[in-house]
């Protein structure tokens, strides 16, 4: 039974990694060896083994057989599949979250988007931090933990898309601001289907910008 110092010390190493993937210091199709992981994280074999299992379940880490690990690729194709998975699962939560959600989850609600309205853009992981926060909030009182889970596991690989089209080439800035304060007016509203209208505009507007950027 692993020790919860060794669930520790793969929990970080999960993050640190998933985190690093996501934000594309990590590239698609980059080979992880564990004994280079180990140096870089300072952590033993077991947790980076865990770790790299975990990811693979995430869909952001490859098995290669007998050959060890390799980030996840990337595609067009890809990318227009996770998108269309995204906005077809979340429209559902959605609906179900607007229609029933209580006054703790609006108040939750109005409190991430009052944190992430108030983050620089400039700091990176608290911005995404907050950023996340906010969209998973909106789906929270769904119902459904299967389809939160879902929920966030696309949200995971469709950031990683964001990042990697914004650090290769020049990702012209939306008012994502209002269009995230819109959102949040129509949920609070109880309005289903303007929510449902506005948050697929947001995704597909984002969606239809990265899709021309991806190689």
């Amino acid at each position: 039974m692993p020790t919860q110092t060794n669930q520790s010390s793969t929990q970080r190493t999960y993050l640190t990694l998933r985190n690093e993937i996501i934000t594309g210091k990590l590239a698609p199709g980059e080979r992880l060896k564990v004994e280079t992981l180990k140096e870089n994280y300072g952590t033993g074999a077991s947790p980076i083994r865990e770790a790299l299992s975990l990811l693979t379940s995430d869909q952001l880490v490859e098995r290669l057989d007998q050959r060890g690990f390799r980030v996840a690729e990337t595609s067009r194709h890809q990318f227009q599949e996770i998108l269309n998975l995204r906005c077809t699962l979340e429209d559902m939560a959605l609906r179900n979250s607007v229609a029933n959600g209580g006054r703790e989850w609006e108040e939750n609600l109005v409190l991430v988007h009052h944190y992430l309205s108030r983050t620089d853009r400039s700091d990176i992981e608290l911005f995404e931090e907050r950023h996340k926060s906010f969209h998973m909030a909106l789906l929270e009182a769904c119902g459904s933990p299967i389809l939160l889970r879902f929920c966030g596991q696309l949200y995971d690989l469709n950031v990683r898309y964001r990042f990697l089209a914004g650090r290769s080439k020049s990702y012209s800035r939306r008012d994502v601001e209002s269009e995230h304060l819109a959102i949040l007016d129509a949920a609070v509203s109880r309005d289903v289907e303007q929510s449902s209208l506005l948050l697929m505009d947001h995704y597909r507007s984002t969606g239809a910008f990265l899709a021309e950027l991806i190689d």
